[in-house]
């Protein structure tokens, strides 16, 4: 990549990790590479993934070869900075996806080897919600983890970064233990307030259009891209389950304020945080008309689609 030319994209690209955004983003950036002449895939797994006797593992290691992706064996917990430095320094961008499961300190220290490897481009793990708006002391922690990552980038101009921000994976939404959705006693309970909103993407329109992102003409640099595949509010999010489920369902609130006390009796409690910070509905939702997939008239599954695709086809 030549930094001195903006129309110069990503050529040797390096993902760190393969799971459930990581897989998305190597299929997409592979498909996209396919017409970038010289682009290059390769992605970073630890020994066990690549060596293990598992199924699905062995189904995704399947997929990654037959894919052309070059596989690179390291862990991201256990190296030193010194370490993965060498290892970033064979690339010219490095893209995060190893999520929150490699622990609260792992994205700052990636941040840190990212700059002392001296590669032209980064996109850290910052896949969620806009921590800038959310700001510091939130009652989600590992936001304040995210926001030293961006303070540390902004505050040097060696390496390019760019930070995708999704919202929440929409599947999460979903999820029974979440509690938003309550699809046994057809209840939403929303954070905060039936007006309350948040902003949702499937991590498969989230790998599709980090590959147009990374190969974006001109080139994208120290910038926030926005992305969404919906924003809803809870109360719409009732109208759409009863749309498409063909049922009624019954609408309750979680007020900020319930959520906190909540929190209060058991602090460590990842789940709770979460709620809590999504009840104060600050810096997660934007405006879909204002995304980097609408000003490119990119298709994207949108909540209604979902119900449709995953729980009225099942039910």
């Amino acid at each position: 990549m030549n930094r001195s030319d903006p129309n110069s994209t990503s050529q040797n690209i390096l993902v760190l990790g393969a799971g459930e955004l990581g897989l998305p983003v190597l299929r997409s950036l592979a498909r996209r590479a396919s017409n970038a002449p010289g682009a290059k895939i390769s992605v970073l797994l630890r020994a066990s993934a690549v060596e293990s006797a598992e199924p699905a593992k062995q189904a995704d290691i399947a997929e990654i070869r037959k894919l052309g992706i070059e596989m690179v064996v390291g862990d991201l917990v256990r190296s030193s900075v010194d370490e993965l430095a060498q290892v970033f320094a064979r690339y010219d961008t490095v893209i995060g996806c190893a999520g929150y499961a490699a622990g609260v300190n792992t994205p700052m220290k990636l941040a840190y080897s990212a700059l002392q490897a001296r590669i032209p481009r980064y996109f850290p793990w910052q896949f969620g919600v806009d921590f800038d708006v959310i700001g510091r002391g939130s009652p989600q922690d590992i936001f304040d983890a995210q926001l030293d990552v961006r303070e540390l980038l902004r505050s040097q101009d060696q390496t390019e970064w760019v930070i995708i921000s999704t919202g929440m994976f929409m599947s999460y939404l979903f999820e029974p233990e979440f509690g938003v959705v309550d699809l046994e006693n057809d209840t939403v309970r929303a954070l905060g307030s039936l007006d309350t909103q948040v902003t949702v993407t499937t991590p498969a329109d989230i790998g599709a259009l980090t590959a147009e992102v990374v190969f974006a003409v001109p080139r994208i640099r120290n910038e926030i891209v926005y992305l969404a595949g919906d924003t809803v509010a809870y109360g719409e999010l009732a109208d759409k389950l009863q749309t498409g489920l063909g049922r009624p369902f019954s609408r309750s609130e979680w007020t900020e304020q319930q959520l906190m006390d909540e929190l209060a009796r058991d602090p460590k409690n990842m789940m709770r945080k979460y709620r809590a910070a999504f009840a104060q509905g600050r810096g997660v939702a934007w405006d879909k008309s204002s995304t980097f997939n609408e000003s490119r008239a990119i298709d994207v599954t949108d909540v209604a689609s979902w119900i449709e695709a995953n729980l009225a086809r099942k039910g």
